[in-house]
């Protein structure tokens, strides 16, 4: 006799806490993204025309589509890589004249932000993970 196979399970949906960190973390890294490539093709480059440091958003792609895939690996090395983009913000924030420096307080605040969103998301999964 045939048993019948049982239905799929439904998806699971995400606890709100880590949507919200996973949608901050996208959006925030999608902003580091933006702004670097405005800030040195369009708004403040080095030398008129935009410069060579537009390169520096290269790194940023990377980590994306592990970030919209959920994976938690992703999120963890990407809260130490952030650092990179805010150390250079914090040391073009003191050293550039605005609106160059301006562009910098605004990159130490999505880095913030992506930080913060990694740390969350990575937390929240864990703690419901041990429960």
């Amino acid at each position: 006799m045939d048993v019948p196979a049982p239905p799929p399970a439904a998806p699971v949906a995400a606890p709100p806490l880590v949507a919200f960190a996973r949608g901050l973390a996208v959006a925030s890294l999608l902003g580091l993204i933006v702004l670097g490539l405005a800030w040195e093709l369009w708004l403040a480059p080095l030398r008129p025309g935009g410069s060579w440091l537009v390169l520096k958003v290269l790194p940023l792609c990377v980590p994306l589509a592990g970030l919209l895939r959920n994976r938690m690996y992703t999120y963890r090395w990407v809260s130490l890589f952030v650092w990179l983009y805010f150390i250079e913000g914090v040391v073009r924030s003191t050293g550039d004249r605005p609106p160059s420096s301006w562009l910098a307080m605004a990159e130490i605040a999505l880095c913030l932000a992506l930080f913060a969103a990694c740390v969350l998301h990575v937390r929240s999964r864990l703690r419901k993970a041990a429960t």
